[in-house]
């Protein structure tokens, strides 16, 4: 069931949300999240019933591995021995789902057996829930994870807002709130700021989103069959850049909302990444709860930047390169992950060289603006791997981008505004993504001094009319229903 759809805004989200509060208004604690985790697994059985079995098994195989994790009195080499066991269980299982095909179609390929094997359907969210779950037992394992009930670990895991695509949550930031009033009480307030939420994501994906990849998908499409000119070859990367980035941060936005609307906060996922001035800083702006859990559960644990500088190059690539499988089974996600590895190195590298040479930046405008152009530039040219079928794809559509087939398919008239519409309205949405304030800034005010000229949303009647406005749009739009890209993941 997507969030862009009929059947959820005008069935599943209002019988789910008015059940909801008035459950919590029976003064019951528990009965309220009973409910939504029946609603949850209603949720992600509507694309495949056969899934819901296979992921309550592994909550509630992960939930007794966590208790067991949390009893007092056992050893250490017991622990240890235990949370290998989970973590090794957790990554079998997502392995045989989402890794099999490549494993075999690479054996296959190198040996020339062909092993008959069909392919296994991908179980929507299991890339997201499994690190959740890996999480849990490592924190249990550390004594850093309470005894919690199964109900709040059932809600933790499946609390649909983020069960498909994220934001990956974390078991001390969700399951406490399951035990808080704060929850259960109604705020006018909060369920503003949700609605409003909801509908900048919705307007993200399906106006900006959805209308950019009209840009990108026939561009790469033909990028390994054809010879692409550089014009057509940079539309589609640029385009496929910020498709990528309003689609996932729309679908993040969404799903912030909709918890909101439940009472519930989640984590935010996107602070402004086009914006950033390096890789580092790309990171820590990009998908941020993947990004913390990537750090605090694998480069923290191989070493981080503790066994000095040559061993610190090495856990960041290697992060890196996981963190590209665990977008996907394919030697693209592969070389996606490797380039931003090499990104990090070398910004890691540049910024030991300035310091040990007593360079210092001045701070400019210009040079911010520099940096911020250097960034996307390196991250346009890894996303077109991302987005690539192939690696011929991609590399087709690098070769073109160097104007090795010539830089446009026609001479350039000025004149014509029209005929480079598609371009202008990347150019416009490039500058959105770059200058304006993104969501959180606009709503919550986090932006500070920097976008006083802005007008920020407030609790009113007339941002109440601007957001029924920009709903009751995008509602014209949804009949065109499009996945969000993370689903695939």
């Amino acid at each position: 069931m997507l969030f862009n759809s009929y059947v959820f805004i005008g069935a599943f989200l209002p019988i789910t949300l008015v059940v909801y509060r008035l459950l919590c208004l029976t003064g019951h604690t528990r009965l309220p999240f009973l409910w939504l985790v029946v609603a949850s697994l209603f949720f992600y059985g509507w694309w495949n019933p056969v899934h819901v079995p296979l992921l309550m098994a592994s909550i509630i195989a992960n939930y007794l591995l966590g208790m067991k994790l949390t009893e007092p009195g056992a050893s250490a080499a017991a622990k240890r021995s235990l949370l290998v066991f989970g973590i090794t269980a957790n990554l079998v299982v997502l392995a045989y789902f989402k890794y099999s095909m490549f494993i075999v179609d690479n054996v296959g390929a190198l040996t020339g057996l062909d092993f008959g094997i069909q392919a296994v359907v991908l179980p929507l969210g299991i890339s997201f829930f499994t690190f959740q779950k890996v999480a849990y037992l490592v924190d249990a394992a550390e004594g850093k994870a309470s005894e919690y009930r199964f109900l709040d670990y059932c809600l933790f895991v499946t609390f649909f807002p983020q069960l498909i695509a994220g934001p990956i949550v974390h078991h001390r930031e969700m399951m406490p709130q399951f035990r808080q009033p704060e929850a259960m009480r109604f705020s006018h307030a909060d369920f503003a700021m949700g609605l409003t939420f909801f509908v900048a994501g919705l307007w993200k994906k399906v106006v900006l989103a959805d209308t950019l990849a009209g840009f990108a998908t026939p561009v790469f499409a033909v990028a390994g069959e054809q010879a692409l000119t550089a014009g057509e070859a940079w539309t589609g990367a640029l385009a496929y850049s910020l498709q990528l980035y309003f689609d996932f941060s729309g679908y993040s936005d969404m799903a912030i909302g909709l918890a909101l609307l439940f009472g519930i906060r989640l984590p935010f996922n996107f602070d402004s990444p086009y914006k950033s001035v390096n890789i580092i800083d790309f990171w820590r702006r990009w998908h941020m709860t993947l990004s913390r859990f990537l750090r605090d559960y694998l480069y923290v644990p191989l070493g981080g930047n503790r066994k000095g500088r040559g061993r610190r190059y090495v856990n960041l690539f290697l992060t890196m390169l996981i963190g590209g499988l665990w977008h996907g089974a394919a030697w693209t996600f592969v070389i996606w992950g490797a380039l931003h590895g090499t990104f990090l190195i070398v910004n890691h590298g540049w910024q030991a060289l300035r310091s040990a040479l007593g360079w210092q930046s001045s701070g400019s405008a210009a040079g911010i603006w520099v940096a911020r152009g250097i960034t996307f530039l390196c991250v346009t040219i890894a996303w077109v791997f991302f987005r690539a079928e192939s690696v011929g794809e991609a590399m087709g559509m690098l070769h073109a981008m160097t104007g090795a087939n010539g830089w446009t398919s026609a001479p350039l008239n000025l004149g014509d505004l029209y005929e480079y519409r598609d371009q202008i309205q990347i150019a416009l949405l490039l500058a959105l993504a770059m200058i304006a304030p993104n969501t959180q800034e606009w709503i919550m005010g986090e932006g500070g001094r920097r976008f006083a000229a802005v007008p920020r949303w407030r609790f009113t009647p007339v941002w109440a009319g601007v957001a029924a406005a920009c709903f009751l749009f995008t509602l014209t739009r949804l009949s065109a229903v499009s996945e969000f890209i993370y689903f695939n993941f």
